[in-house]
């Protein structure tokens, strides 16, 4: 057996049976040093050295690593282990390097690394910095000054296959002494499956100070980090898409979008808006007769439906939120919708006493008062049951709960408010003096 081959040999026997240890003398090679190394190994220890390397080391491997160098690992590679290599370096070298392999696989790696906007991989960097448990203060500290990267809060600390055991802050780091392990000052952080809504990546900021949000696979290896930055840019864009939304214009409009493209997004919902607002008139025109005789009813009808009308947005605007919160799901709806009645109910008491005293002096009739009182408890009641329901109808049906919420819950609110007013008016009208 020639030495080449006992080298050979002993180095993979050692990469098997002592990870960390590898990786940690890999990790404090110069870029040259591991290349020259690995182009004398087979592909199976030239994976497994890559496997092993700090995220931040792996991404100038992978830059420098040449064409046939790269084409012999990765061409056997499984394509979740390729993706995954892949996501330290930037999209350019990625591109790059994909173009050597064959077409097919290249094609599955770039499905791998693409993550659904919604989802929480979608928003990560995976530009971090990594340590093993073993690594002193020394030892970070000094990658630390080669980086000169003045916005690292906290650096990560994982096992020999890239799981997450916890992280150290900077701070802690900075009062230790030199010889102080990491292992020893670790502290468990916060982390997020890569495909889970990005949704829950803000209600884990919201919950607590978390300055950056670790993010993992399904066997918890550390694949990235989601900064505050990106989560609250991304979190105003969606905002202002769902306020677009849920009033009838595109998500996809902006302020200086043109003409042409606001109306093609706006005009839809204008028509639709229409005809709903023709479906209430008509409710109006059925109690034509009522309101020819007492014609004062026609000054109260734009109160009970904008009180009805607020009382709804007030439930919807609650309910969008804990959709998109993750706080609620579809199942729940009854708990949501008993929840905005028992409110609605409430408040339709308090304000129909108000409404009620103000309707009696205005309009001198104890009948007028008793039917306005009424029908804003029983308006303000199903609006807030509509006001529940109808996000949680479009998002149980796949839509989303933020298209034009608001233009259904109108046309819901102001039916039933005439309904209500004018209906009780009618029946009620000869035997409380109204007519």
């Amino acid at each position: 057996m020639e030495i080449a081959e006992i080298k050979s040999n002993l180095a993979k026997k050692y990469i098997q049976l002592f990870p960390e240890e590898a990786t940690s003398i890999f990790n404090t090679l110069a870029t040259e040093e591991i290349l020259e190394y690995l182009n004398t190994q087979p592909v199976d220890i030239a994976e497994e050295i890559l496997l092993n390397l700090a995220p931040d080391v792996l991404s100038g491997v992978l830059e420098s690593l040449s064409n046939t160098g790269f084409l012999a690992v990765f061409k056997v590679m499984d394509v979740y282990t390729a993706a995954k290599l892949l996501s330290r370096t930037t999209p350019a070298i990625i591109e790059h390097k994909l173009k050597l392999l064959p077409e097919d696989k290249a094609k599955s790696i770039r499905e791998t690394l693409t993550y659904p906007p919604d989802a929480a991989g979608y928003l990560m960097d995976t530009r971090i910095i990594t340590f093993s448990p073993t690594s002193t203060v020394d030892q970070v500290l000094e990658k630390l000054r080669k980086i000169g990267d003045r916005k690292v809060l906290s650096v990560y600390v994982t096992d020999s296959v890239d799981k997450l055991l916890g992280r150290v802050f900077i701070q802690n780091i900075a009062i230790s002494s030199p010889h102080t392990i990491l292992e020893e000052i670790l502290e468990p952080c916060e982390s997020i499956q890569v495909m889970s809504p990005a949704e829950e990546a803000v209600e884990l900021f919201e919950k607590g100070k978390i300055i950056n949000l670790a993010v993992v696979d399904l066997d918890n290896n550390l694949l990235g980090v989601i900064r505050s930055e990106t989560l609250i840019a991304a979190t105003q864009q969606d905002a202002s898409e769902d306020v677009l939304a849920m009033f009838g214009a595109g998500r996809e409009e902006r302020a200086l979008s043109s003409a042409w493209f606001a109306v093609k997004k706006r005009l839809p919902w204008l028509q639709i808006n229409l005809a709903t607002a023709f479906l209430a008139a008509s409710i109006v025109g059925v109690f034509e007769d009522t309101i020819a005789q007492v014609t004062v009813l026609a000054v109260f009808l734009p109160v009970v439906a904008g009180q009805s009308g607020n009382t709804g947005s007030q439930a919807l605007a609650v309910t969008m939120r804990g959709l998109a919160l993750r706080e609620i799901q579809a199942d729940q709806w009854w708990r949501v919708a008993k929840k905005e009645v028992a409110v609605g109910f409430i408040n339709g008491i308090a304000v129909a006493f108000t409404t009620s005293l103000i309707a009696y002096f205005w309009a001198s009739s104890f009948g007028i008062a008793l039917v306005i009182g009424t029908s804003m408890v029983l308006s303000m009641v199903i609006a807030g049951f509509s006001g529940a329901v109808v996000p949680i109808i479009l998002k149980a049906f796949g839509q989303d709960p933020a298209q034009s919420s608001s233009i259904v819950l109108t046309t819901v609110t102001d039916i039933m408010g005439f309904l209500s007013f004018l209906g009780l008016a009618t029946v009620l009208g000869s035997a409380l003096g109204i007519f």
